[in-house]
């Protein structure tokens, strides 16, 4: 007889959308500042970076090609204040913890849509490429009072390319180690009042096996747990007069992932290792948005989705998990002057799963967010508020309060307090022998204190934070705490957590160098045992140095990860040298190189998990504009 021991993994991403508008005079500020400097995801508005009370930090694309980061989550986590964790090598399951958070309490937007797995609660950053974003908005701390749920640690905004002006044809093909291959081709542009975007993206990978031999659970399997990913978008609007547009997109995905999940004992073990476990997610995305000016000081704007996700998971016995999420909001933006701003939205969604697990009743949101931005003189106010009424937990109000004020030339301090939740996931509620209908959302409040530099050549940031975490759901070994009907333990609100910490940034330009430093200090304790909490790194930096010269351009960057807790052992610090170069050897052409983990560093992201250790790619890029 077959003996399995079944360890379960559930990869699945799923998109909804939020609304974003501003006012002309908000919008003319943006075109006046550099893109690097306009931020959205602070404000759910565009504002200058230095106009904004919350901690927020923009990712530009000229910062990510400089990167050679090889995932999203290999970017983001060199970021202060961000940590990562994926269940082996690219393509594997991943998440992001921002100041302490757990994945599911770190909200991840793709241009303002709410993504992310309605059974699991969390966004599988593996499933979305590097290749198709032009710029990433981070805003760390509380996030519900503009957002909603699940943005206790804070909001992650991915941007995507949209069209402007002339024809601008871009791609590349790259190679590598490990039967590595990847590429990207998209053409964008306007005219006439029309705009358009188009853009096609591939990445595959024999990879090397996510576990480790020998590993706790006994579900090591000696083969390669590559990936193959594959992403399509379309865009296009009009514009039949200044501050009047109407627009379609549609954005699909495919992710195909091999990994370890049982131990087949001998004598019936598996003759051929090759026949893995595997995830296969599709997405797709359709969005039909309008904005209207209906004066100088009232924008409108209106957007309505529909978005399904498949994913079929396991090896000899499929599970299957889809969902469905159907999305409207309306966004009103006053801008009373130039230094008032009054933002309100509804935001509506319901979704609704199919499973070959368990059946579950679809659920739907209804938020009213109200927002204010203002200065006076050398001082920022900023004041939001939001109220959700959920059909399946009880209602949520959430807000947050912060100042600012500039006290010299390029010194400014600020200070925030906010209230964020995160809501109970599909599985928390309904799965079978574990969900608790009657489980109530995660609560927190926080307080957190900054001081800023911003010169020509040089930026500094330091910001300190005090969040506590109430309503913790996990697992609640003890039947008799749970409803009738669970002999083996189930859902509940079991725990309380401490998340503080002090979060570095800095930035100096020297000739034609650029350095980049940031520094995380992190105390993530279980309030009642005083344990620090599993893949939580007490410290991290990352020190990152780029030089240009003429058509050459090199860099080098280096994140070191302190000591985690993670099943009950203390994984090993571990640090990682990355490096990259690049030759433009013609106006549109380039020939770039990179070489991750350049040391062979091996290390576990996480327990009885490994990564590919060394890779190195090689390729070719074409980026011209004008055609």
């Amino acid at each position: 007889m077959r003996k399995i021991r079944w360890r379960c993994r559930v990869r699945h991403a799923s998109w909804s959308v939020v609304v974003f508008s501003a006012a002309p005079a908000a919008w003319a500020q943006a075109e006046a500042t550099p893109p690097s400097e306009v931020q959205v995801i602070g404000t759910r508005a565009p504002a200058a970076l230095g106009s904004v009370v919350s901690d927020v930090v923009v990712i530009d694309r000229d910062r990510i090609r400089a990167s050679s980061a090889d995932s999203i989550e290999d970017l983001l986590r060199r970021e202060g204040g961000m940590q990562a964790s994926r269940n082996g090598g690219p393509g594997q399951t991943a998440g992001l913890m921002i100041r302490g958070s757990s994945s599911s309490s770190t909200l991840v937007l793709i241009d303002g849509v709410r993504i992310g797995s309605a059974t699991l609660g969390q966004t599988d950053l593996a499933a979305i490429s590097l290749g198709q974003v032009e710029r990433i908005e981070i805003m760390r701390g509380p996030g519900s009072s503009l957002y909603g749920a699940d943005a206790i640690g804070g909001v992650v905004n991915i941007v995507t390319r949209r069209g402007d002006g002339a024809p601008y044809l871009r791609g590349n093909i790259a190679g590598g180690n490990h039967a590595s291959g990847e590429g990207y081709a998209a053409l964008s542009g306007s005219n006439a009042g029309f705009d358009y975007a188009l853009s096609v993206s591939g990445e595959t990978t024999n990879g090397v096996s996510a576990v480790r031999p020998g590993d706790l659970w006994g579900i090591y399997n000696p083969d390669d747990d590559g990936f193959s990913r594959y992403g399509l978008s379309l865009a296009g609007g009009y514009s039949w007069q200044q501050g009047q547009r109407i627009g379609i997109s549609y954005s699909g995905s495919r992710l195909r992932s091999k990994f370890d999940s049982a131990e087949f004992l001998p004598p019936n073990f598996l003759p051929d290792a090759s026949p893995d476990f595997r995830n296969r997610l599709d997405t797709q995305l359709t969005t039909l948005q309008y904005q209207g000016t209906l004066s100088t000081e009232w924008t409108n704007l209106l957007r309505a989705s529909y978005q399904t996700d498949q994913l079929e998971s396991g090896a000899n016995v499929i599970s299957t998990y889809n969902t469905t999420r159907r999305q409207f909001t309306a966004q009103t933006t006053w801008q009373a002057s130039a230094q008032h701003q009054l933002v309100g939205a509804i935001d509506y969604l319901d979704e609704s799963i199919y499973s070959s697990d368990y059946q579950a009743p679809s659920r739907d949101n209804t938020g009213l967010v109200l927002g204010y931005t203002g200065r006076f003189g050398a001082q920022k106010l900023q004041a939001d508020l939001r109220w959700d009424h959920n059909s399946a937990y009880d209602n949520q109000t959430t807000g947050k309060l912060g100042w600012g004020m500039d006290i010299a030339d390029g010194w400014s301090v600020r200070a925030v307090a906010g209230t964020a939740f995160r809501a109970p996931t599909f599985n928390d509620l309904y799965y079978p022998g574990y969900g608790v209908a009657t489980l109530q959302a995660e609560r927190s409040r926080s307080i957190e204190a900054g001081v800023n530099y911003k010169a020509a050549m040089t930026s500094l940031a330091a910001t300190a934070y005090y969040n506590k975490v109430s309503d913790l759901i996990g697992y609640q070994a003890d039947p008799n705490l749970c409803p009738p009907g669970f002999p083996f333990g189930c859902a509940g609100n079991t725990a309380r957590a401490l998340l503080q910490g002090i979060t570095m940034q800095g930035l100096q330009q020297w000739g034609n160098f650029q350095f980049t430093l940031a520094l995380d200090w992190l105390n993530a304790k279980d309030r009642d045992t005083d344990e620090q909490l599993p893949r939580r790194a007490a410290n991290q930096q990352t020190f990152a140095v780029d030089w240009t010269e003429g058509p050459w351009q090199l860099g080098g960057t280096v994140l070191r990860v302190s000591q985690r807790p993670d099943a009950g052992v203390l994984l090993p610090a571990y640090a990682l040298l990355n490096l990259n170069a690049r030759w433009r050897f013609e106006r549109f052409w380039q020939i770039e190189a990179r070489l991750q983990n350049a040391t062979g560093r091996d290390y576990q992201p996480a327990r009885d998990y490994q990564d590919v250790g060394r890779q190195f790619w090689i390729g070719l890029r074409y980026d011209g504009k004008g055609l």
